[in-house]
């Protein structure tokens, strides 16, 4: 979740990739100029639903490639929670000078148990790795001052839940399906059913970072 002190003393302030607007909508109070993106079109309406009696508004923009419909400097703030591209250079770009990166970016290997119980083994290396995340920011011309990962526990206690969480969280197993997966979905309610919960880790990474 945001720090409220992070959104104290700004003017301006850029959410992006909102989702559903829900991460400001429970922020008790924001900048005099609040603005968000979001590129998945029923999340638009959901945001800009929720949003708009809090004075921010909701501009589409595509997540999958850069490009923020803003000028340079625009704002002194940009958060941003699961992104899931971070553009550095676009940040970068629209970041005013001595403005704050404050964002939560899911992190290295999560659900590693989940995802490889139905798919097998995957690779070490990961695109979500912070250092890597640190090294691109920096080559954006960001200055990152905090950098943390953390690993909740997630316990699933029946299939019907891990279906659920798989449809959603669509990036655990990319190309999911009931039928693709049926096999290894019963193998994993025996195992539930016969020894108990199945436990897993997520990831999180907190990064703050500033533009010189």
């Amino acid at each position: 979740m945001l720090h409220v002190d992070k959104t104290c003393g700004v003017a301006s302030m850029l959410d992006i990739q909102t989702g559903t607007g829900q991460m400001l909508a429970d922020l008790p109070a924001v900048p005099p100029l609040a603005v968000a993106t979001e590129g998945y079109r029923p999340n638009i309406v959901i945001a800009g639903d929720r949003l708009r009696r809090s004075g921010i508004h909701v501009i589409g923009a595509a997540d999958d490639r850069p490009g923020l419909p803003f000028a340079d400097a625009a704002s002194e703030l940009v958060t941003s929670r699961h992104p899931v591209r971070v553009w550095w250079s676009e940040i970068a770009r629209v970041l005013a000078p001595d403005g704050t990166y404050f964002a939560q970016h899911v992190g290295p290997h999560g659900l590693r148990e989940l995802a490889e119980f139905l798919t097998g083994p995957r690779p070490s290396s990961s695109v979500r790795d912070p250092e890597r995340e640190r090294t691109s920011a920096r080559r954006a011309g960001l200055d990152v001052v905090d950098l943390r990962v953390e690993h909740p526990a997630i316990t699933f206690h029946d299939i019907g839940a891990v279906v659920y969480f798989l449809r959603v969280v669509v990036w655990t197993v990319p190309d999911f399906a009931i039928d693709r997966y049926r096999q290894r979905l019963y193998a994993l309610h025996r195992q539930i059913t016969g020894h108990g919960p199945f436990r897993t880790t997520s990831a999180r990474t907190l990064i703050e970072a500033l533009r010189p």
